[in-house]
């Protein structure tokens, strides 16, 4: 049986597991910078976990550097040498699963950033990924449907044109760890949710109109809620 089923252990362990196996199989292996890891379907069978948690933990290696994937052609050990690899592992393995209040704080800290940068950079594409984000959150909250998924792609829509990589990749990140929360603690219960139609509605028009000072401080006020309730 796949480790996830037979053991019914948290996403982030799992993770953990396979990094620290993953970085085992480089140097039991002695590979080096250059060379060409198994295949995820071979790395499954071997770590007795499913493929899309060896995707996941492959993606997190990738986010800090040490592996890089390329389409069609396989997932290989990115040329920093072999002992920073094993001193970037060793601290990634060393971090504990964010609690929720920190979770909030660095997405409030990225989205601050992001949405000053959105109203800046936004392409008409941009705009359209926003927009349809915003219209299908509405589309929901007001079926008094849970809507905390549209509530994520419309920020990280935001994420996006802002034209900073580094920090769309960090919210890319975070997301799933986010919707766990929010659905956990009901952050998205629907007096909240109404409300957060017009702060939305708000922040898009800023970005919209190019204005970026009124972007950022209708931002911070729609996270208010969000972070008075992490400081209760």
């Amino acid at each position: 049986m796949k480790l996830e089923t037979s053991l019914k252990v948290n996403d982030f362990d799992v993770q953990k597991d396979i990094v620290s196996k993953i970085r085992d199989l480089i140097n039991n292996k002695n590979l080096e910078p250059g060379d060409r890891l198994p295949s995820e379907r071979m790395l499954s069978e071997k770590f007795q976990v499913t493929r899309g948690s060896i995707r996941a933990a492959i993606q997190k290696l990738e986010f800090y550097g040490v592996l890089k994937s390329i389409p069609q052609s396989g997932t290989y050990i990115t040329n920093i040498g072999v002992i920073a690899i094993n001193g970037i592992i060793k601290n990634l393995l060393r971090l504990d699963n964010p609690d929720f209040k920190s979770l909030v704080e660095t997405r409030i800290l990225l989205e601050l950033k992001t949405t000053s940068l959105a109203a800046v950079n936004r392409t008409i594409e941009d705009l359209t990924d926003m927009e349809d984000a915003l219209q299908a959150y509405k589309n929901k909250v007001l079926k008094n449907e849970d809507a905390v998924q549209e509530d994520l792609l419309f920020h990280l829509a935001i994420a996006k044109a802002s034209g900073n990589t580094t920090m769309n990749s960090i919210m890319l990140l975070i997301t799933p760890e986010i919707i766990t929360n929010f659905e956990k603690y009901h952050i998205c219960d629907s007096g909240l949710s109404h409300s957060a139609i017009y702060e939305h509605q708000a922040i898009f028009d800023a970005i919209k109109n190019q204005e970026s000072i009124v972007a950022l401080e209708k931002m911070r006020a729609h996270f208010k809620v969000l972070y008075d309730y992490c400081n209760s």
